[in-house]
């Protein structure tokens, strides 16, 4: 039988501590993803830090799902993802990983790619909608994303060597490009791109206007499809729609199909989250989901 993690203290509504009641955002960050290890600009830290962020947050989209809009103002990201313990996804999770790398001390900066993920080589280009971390660390730059869903790095990854570079899941490399880099994972024998990298940071207007378009316009995935990952050490959890698929790091693979109430324990039990009665009506779209491939 394949591992399932625990349930969660409490799948309770979290509520919304007001601003004079909150702890700093350090302090909160840290306790929300359990690591109590040093706190230091310091590749060990990073790697540590990455590690316990994707296994504590899960990568979820259900606010663009159910149309309540994903705001990336930097309060409302700390509450939603801190304080009421929900997920998010790139804009939201990258973005509070930059802002504690920052508070920490690394020199850190936001880029932006376009995914490329499960798309043939040839396929058009694809909008600016993945946002990463840069870290350079003495003078070395390094890749660090707790924001891609179910193919997320487990670690940070070098940006100045082409080898594959090994994790405790998949295989990765980041290939230089005359546009910037190209990030890919090693699926089986195959090697798959995630996304590309722009040669540039990206300012806070750009993170605006990608996060705008991944989460309302019509053709986003994350307004049609119900999504939610979570990686830890020992396995990766991936639900689209109705499929859940489990990954363990030794290579099996459990893929089932899930009824409404299946998913909704689903979403508590292995993706952490304080299920709300207001994502049941998504929830039963989900469960009649016919998923191809």
């Amino acid at each position: 039988m394949l591992h399932y993690p625990a349930a969660p203290a409490s799948a309770a509504d979290y509520g919304d501590p007001a601003p004079s009641e909150r702890a700093p955002l350090l302090t909160r960050y840290l306790a929300r993803i359990g690591y109590t290890g040093p706190v230091a600009p310091t590749p060990e830290v990073l790697a540590a830090l990455q590690a316990a962020h994707i296994a504590a947050i899960p990568f979820e989209a259900i606010d663009a799902l159910t149309g309540v809009g994903i705001d990336i103002d930097a309060d409302a990201v700390a509450a939603k993802l801190i304080d009421r313990r929900r997920g998010g996804y790139c804009f939201e999770q990258n973005g509070l990983f930059l802002r504690i790398l920052q508070a920490i001390g690394f020199e850190a900066e936001a880029m932006l790619g376009r995914v490329r993920w499960m798309l043939p080589g040839d396929a058009p280009a694809t909008p600016r909608t993945h946002q990463v971390v840069l870290v350079t660390l003495d003078g070395r730059p390094w890749l660090a994303d707790v924001g891609f869903g179910a193919a997320v790095p487990p670690q940070p990854l070098a940006m100045d060597s082409d080898p594959p570079q090994p994790t405790r899941h998949e295989d990765y490399r980041v290939s230089r490009r005359d546009f910037g880099w190209e990030v890919e994972a090693q699926i089986g024998e195959a090697w798959q791109a995630l996304y590309r990298l722009d040669d540039a940071a990206a300012p806070p207007i750009d993170c605006v206007v990608g996060n705008w378009y991944t989460s309302t316009h019509p053709e986003s995935h994350f307004t049609r499809q119900l999504v939610a990952a979570r990686t830890t050490n020992e396995a990766r959890y991936g639900l689209r729609d109705n499929r859940l698929t489990v990954r363990l790091a030794d290579g099996r693979i459990d893929r089932r199909y899930l009824t409404a109430d299946e998913i909704e324990r689903t979403l508590a039990e292995i993706f952490l989250l304080p299920v709300q009665p207001s994502w049941r009506s998504a929830i039963e779209r989900a469960a009649t989901a016919e998923i191809a491939g």
